[in-house]
Formats: C-alpha cells, structure tokens, sequence
C-alpha cells in the first residue's frame, strides 16, 4: 500500500528512533494523525524546545536548561561527593530515591572496545580535573553492572586512587546486565549502602 509522502516521512523520521521500529513506527505515526490539532502542535513544540534549550552542563554533563545544572549549582548538596555515572538517565534514576546528597559526573558513556569507545571518548579528563581542588574526598563509581561498566570502573579507581581520594563502587544490588536507569529506588538505595572500595 502506498501511503501518502507525508506519513511515509513521518513514519521513516520516528523508526529513527532507538527502540522504534516499522511497525511502531507506523502505529504512533497514525496516532499522532489522530490527535487533536492542539495536542499535536504541543507535541512539535515541545521537541522543538527540548532540542533547543536542553544542553550539558559546563560542571557535570548532565542535561540542563541552565549553566551550571540545578544540583551543580545547589549549596546544600555534598561537594566532597561525587557519583559518576555513565548516562543522564542514571542521575534522574539516582535523585528519584532522595538518598544521595552528593554531585554527579556524567561521563557520556563506558568504556568499550567492541564500538570503538576509549577513555579518551569519555569525560574523564573533566572528573579528573574536578578532583585537582583537593575538596572531594569520594568518588561513587556508578556504572552499568556488565562487562563495559566494570571496565570503566576498574580504570576509573586506577586513575583516581593515587590522588589520594577514596573510590567505591556501588554493590551488585542491581541485577548484571541491567541498568541503573529501570532499577526501583529500593534497589538503588540498598545499591548505594552497600557499596565498596576499589
């Protein structure tokens, strides 16, 4: 069946999206067709904004509509901590269980040599640099519990223990192969209690 080009290109432009195939693709295509004109150009909107406004931050490189982020730039947070995680998505995770009162690194990734990704594609050069002021005293390592993750971890605790500053990681609460970002705050609570040196 021939569809007219406007649905084809709108159905092409949303398999783009991770996760998204055809035939998903073509479902949400044909709801968005059914949805009321206001609905609609909210919905364009909205991405249009998100894509316009939402940047890194300059401090941590999580995903902020201001420089430095709101948890950057909060007094009351714990400068001596630091949770370095490998996506935004793990920082939204790890606020939703109002445990950690600490400041995040967001390193935009894991070290993997498969994809062709190495310390150098990371932002670990930026974390370094934020420990040079001697203030904190703790790194968090919260990467992905499987093969890239730890090996991000165990290069993370290699480059920051000689700087004199405690590195842990936290405990396999979390089940292998899974990510912080489905984990229940339950979990990622526990997580984050029993978490230990590297």
């Amino acid at each position: 069946m021939l569809l007219p080009d406007p649905i084809a290109r709108l159905i092409d432009e949303l398999s783009k999206m991770p996760t998204v195939g055809p035939k998903t693709a073509q479902r949400l295509a044909f709801h968005v067709l059914r949805m009321p004109e206001a609905e609609v150009q909210a919905l364009a909107r909205a991405i249009v904004e998100a894509n316009e406004r939402i940047r890194s931050c300059s401090i941590c490189f999580n995903l902020t509509d201001s420089d430095p982020c709101a948890i950057c730039a909060n007094p009351t947070r714990d400068s001596s901590l630091i949770c370095a995680v490998e996506d935004p998505r793990d920082v939204i995770a790890l606020e939703r269980m109002r445990e950690f009162r600490g400041r995040y690194h967001v390193l935009e990734g894991a070290i993997s040599p498969l994809d062709g990704i190495g310390p150098d594609d990371l932002r670990i050069r930026e974390l370094l640099a934020r420990l040079e002021s001697g203030e904190v005293k703790e790194v968090i390592v919260a990467t992905n519990p499987r093969v890239e993750g730890d090996a991000t971890a165990i290069y993370l605790s290699r480059l920051i223990r000689p700087l004199g500053v405690k590195v842990t990681r936290i405990a396999h609460g979390l089940p292998v192969g899974g990510d912080i970002e489905y984990a229940d705050e339950v979990t990622l609570a526990k997580a984050l209690e029993g978490r230990r040196e590297l």
